[in-house]
């Protein structure tokens, strides 16, 4: 059979037909439905006194909120590491929470021995998959920014893009990293004027503008034909990985 006959040949036999899905425009037009302001977490992954990681992501948080969105910040002072602790934690159950309140987050991290600091992925790392029929956030909006005391670099936003990828988020293509961060920002901690600067705007209109246009068909844009064949249970079990 030539080639032209083989991609012609619809027939599909180990397809389930009734769980197939067709993608259509229509089901991806829904955006502007939801009325309310578009949320945001923003997570940072130091706790230095003079933190700039911190510094920067609220800088981002006040452009987020002059753009129209609300946000929350997490405070990763207390958040105990991953498994060190049940889920029941009040840190842990604080994190949880406003990654399911969310529509979209910002990740910020400093850059040490070129990777994000362990704080940073702790607080990753205590957002699962799913929480029973819950997905903190898949199909969630992200972007990744980081600050670095010497030359720019781009190892933890490029960690961090990995990340959004397995937890299954839509991470923009615009990125932040601010070198010697410690030049960046006078003595009251507000960012100076500067190119680096102007990126972190950019990054967070790009965010927004993502955000609005994805918060409504997110659960369409995630539903797969191989979760659709698996019942609640073996999903839930498969995407926890709680052995691991």
């Amino acid at each position: 059979m030539s080639d032209a006959n083989a991609v012609n040949d619809l027939s599909l036999p180990n397809l389930d037909a009734s769980l197939f899905d067709k993608p259509t425009t229509a089901l991806l037009s829904r955006s502007g439905e939801t009325t309310h302001a578009p949320r945001f977490l923003l997570l940072y992954g130091s706790l230095r006194e003079r933190s700039y990681s911190k510094l920067l992501t609220l800088e981002a948080a006040r452009l987020l909120v002059a753009m129209g969105g609300e946000v929350r910040m997490f405070d990763p002072a207390g958040l105990p590491l991953p498994d060190a602790a049940p889920e029941t934690h009040p840190k842990v159950q604080e994190l949880r929470e406003a990654a399911t309140w969310a529509e979209g987050m910002v990740w910020t991290s400093p850059e040490r021995h070129g990777a994000m600091t362990g704080i940073m992925k702790a607080q990753i790392d205590w957002i699962p998959l799913s929480l029973g029929a819950v997905r903190p956030t898949q199909g969630k909006t992200l972007a990744v920014m980081e600050v670095s005391g010497g030359s720019q670099s781009f190892n933890a936003v490029n960690q961090m893009r990995i990340l959004g990828r397995w937890m299954r988020m839509i991470t923009i293509p615009n990125q932040s990293s601010v070198a010697k961060a410690f030049l960046e920002f006078d003595e009251a901690g507000r960012m100076k004027p500067s190119a680096y600067y102007e990126r972190v705007v950019d990054v967070m209109e790009e965010l927004v503008k993502f955000t609005l246009l994805t918060r409504d068909v997110s659960p369409y844009l995630v539903d797969r034909y191989s979760e659709r064949r698996e019942n609640a249970a073996d999903l839930s079990r498969r995407v926890n990985q709680r052995s691991l």
